[in-house]
């Protein structure tokens, strides 16, 4: 029986360049999965060809890892950007948090800042990230 050498996702570097060579994957995705593909292909026994079936199971599942990875992209940029318009809508309103030393404080949300992951609101004079506000009141 033939052994398949394994697949390290590596590439050969040449020796004049100054590019380091890349960390091996540590997931699978469709270079790896196709790179084994056509390897078990390569190395299967003749009088024993792999089953069609087990072929196109194995490529539907590829096809719907893909599909999940692109929906889970999908998904975290929806939340950012609903995020953001949550933040975005505090804007003139009376908001509440609790400070550093655990006491309640109140004030206008005078701006918001998206620079990271998760939206700051600026609170009075104080900086604040959207996940910290305990509660609005309603301006009349």
């Amino acid at each position: 029986m033939t052994t398949i050498p394994p697949i390290t996702g590596t590439a050969a570097v040449d020796a004049n360049s100054a590019a380091s060579t890349p960390a091996p994957k540590q997931t699978l995705d469709a270079d790896v999965f196709m790179k084994l593909l056509v390897t078990q292909l390569s190395n299967q026994d003749p009088s024993s060809p792999m089953d069609t079936n087990e072929m196109i199971a194995q490529t539907t599942q590829l096809a719907s890892m893909e599909q999940l990875t692109a929906l889970a992209a999908t998904t975290t940029e929806s939340f950012a950007l609903s995020m953001r318009q949550t933040a975005a809508a505090l804007i003139g309103q009376e908001a509440q948090y609790v400070d550093a030393d655990g006491v309640e404080q109140s004030g206008i949300v005078s701006s918001v800042s998206f620079a990271g992951p998760i939206p700051i609101v600026t609170i009075g004079d104080t900086p604040v990230a959207l996940d910290a506000v305990s509660g609005l009141t309603l301006k009349s």
